[in-house]
């Protein structure tokens, strides 16, 4: 699948993936960024990108970002819409200091992965009922 993609910062690199077996593209920050003890921040990407119509790019942390830098994506997953893509649409990174202490993240560092991935169109179909037998609710395999 060809994407269209616009750096903001030509001397960062592109997305990449770091093995031929990965399933995402490492994400790198634009700036430098201190994020505050307990804070949220926006890490800007230096990526604008043109995912395709009936897809989702996902973003994903990186297994080091929590042990590493203390962050973690402020929503578990960012999902960026196909139609997200203008010319001042850059994706950011949304993270979470949850430590005590400053986390420091430089200029290209990678700092999230993502992926592309198909999200089909759904239709509803209102029902009285769901005609199928109960399993229990919320947390029922773990009885």
């Amino acid at each position: 699948m060809n994407v269209a993609i616009k750096r903001i910062d030509a001397s960062l690199p592109l997305p990449a993936y770091q093995t031929p077996g990965s399933a995402c593209f490492d994400l790198y920050s634009r700036i430098d960024i201190t994020i505050p003890p307990q804070s949220l921040a926006r890490i800007p990407s230096n990526l604008i990108i043109a995912t395709p119509p009936h897809h989702a790019l996902y973003i994903f942390a990186r297994s080091s970002l929590a042990t590493k830098k203390h962050l973690m994506l402020s929503n578990s997953v960012g999902v960026v819409d196909s139609d997200y893509c203008g010319e001042t649409d850059e994706i950011l990174i949304a993270v979470y200091n949850f430590s005590n202490k400053e986390s420091v993240i430089q200029k290209g560092e990678r700092v999230a992965q993502a992926s592309i991935l198909p999200i089909p169109k759904i239709t509803f179909t209102e029902v009285s009922s769901m005609n199928t037998k109960d399993r229990g609710g919320f947390g029922s395999t773990g009885l």
